[in-house]
């Protein structure tokens, strides 16, 4: 029997009372599982964090000695127990080391996506589709409306210019993608990196992930060269450069609002599309769908008499 208070919703998050944890907390508790590193899922000072190993090393890096008491690394498909709860981690295809988050008790399975895209991705873990009764999905982008483009079209558009790119980006998972996507489809850029997003991408190669070239940004040589460089900056960086010269601006995004007023769009998305949340559904097979993290409104209104789509938030 599905139990419809298997998850609940606080401000501090996704609790789960049958194993007395929370998923990806919003405030540091005792017992957090937590699906993958961005700070929205990710925060520091909680006292036992289970987690992959390439989330437990992006959180150390960010939060530093606060990042937990306790890391508990679990491998995908590892499982483990909290009180009667046995829970296992699955790839979720959205950054290197993301987690979906299988909890089973009493013979029902209940699946939690975590952050997810089912598109290939050269650097992180292929998402996995896992059968079970319930289906806690993210909604960020579950709209009819919404199709995420090819991202190796989106990128090959940088080809289009000869001019400098200032391509703003998010320093953990698309910055690394995006290294990875203009070594293998703008061949002629050179690439260079903020210093802040440096220790990501350092972490991502300690796990073996091949990005290609790319180098430490130098002021001289973007000053020097007025062509074929593309300089990855975070978003506040890119968003504080508003009148830089001589560049072109692109953000490498799903969100519309994000390239406005930008000399080139970049739909380069690591959500998961309308489509993409259908495929999933149709494959996890689940009795009831639990939506987060965005509007589950329409996903309601599609299923209408045919499954039960429950909006958690």
């Amino acid at each position: 029997m599905i139990l419809e208070d298997f998850i609940t919703i606080s401000p501090i998050g996704l609790y789960c009372v049958y194993g007395d944890f929370y998923l990806d907390p919003q405030q540091p508790v005792k017992e957090a599982v937590v699906s993958h590193a961005h700070g929205d899922h990710a925060v520091g000072g909680s006292q036992h964090v289970y987690c992959t190993a390439a989330t437990a090393a992006f959180m150390k890096h960010r939060y530093r000695k606060f990042a937990a008491v306790d890391f508990f690394t679990k491998s995908y498909h590892q499982s483990f127990k909290l009180k009667e709860v046995t829970v296992t981690f699955y790839p979720a295809g959205h950054i290197l080391g993301s987690a979906q988050v299988l909890m089973e008790y009493k013979g029902v399975k209940y699946l939690y996506t975590g952050d997810y895209k089912i598109e290939p991705d050269k650097t992180c873990e292929p998402f996995e589709f896992v059968e079970a009764d319930v289906l806690i999905t993210e909604s960020t982008f579950a709209d009819p409306e919404t199709k995420h483009p090819s991202p190796v079209d989106e990128i090959k558009k940088l080809n289009e210019t000869r001019a400098n790119i200032m391509l703003g980006s998010y320093a953990l998972g698309k910055s690394q993608r995006i290294i990875q996507l203009l070594n293998d489809h703008c061949p002629t850029r050179n690439v260079m990196v903020h210093f802040s997003i440096m220790p990501f991408v350092k972490i991502y190669e300690d796990y073996g992930i091949r990005l290609g070239n790319y180098s430490m940004y130098d002021r001289k040589v973007m000053k020097n060269n007025h062509e074929n460089q593309v300089y990855i900056v975070p978003p506040m960086v890119f968003h504080s450069y508003h009148k830089a010269i001589n560049v072109v601006r692109a953000f490498a995004s799903g969100w519309k609002n994000l390239q406005q007023q930008n000399g080139i769009s970049l739909y380069i998305s690591d959500h998961a599309d309308w489509d993409a949340i259908l495929e999933t559904i149709s494959m996890v097979k689940p009795k009831q769908v639990w939506t987060l993290h965005g509007d589950g409104k329409q996903l309601k209104d599609y299923f209408k008499n045919k499954l039960e789509v429950k909006i958690l938030n």
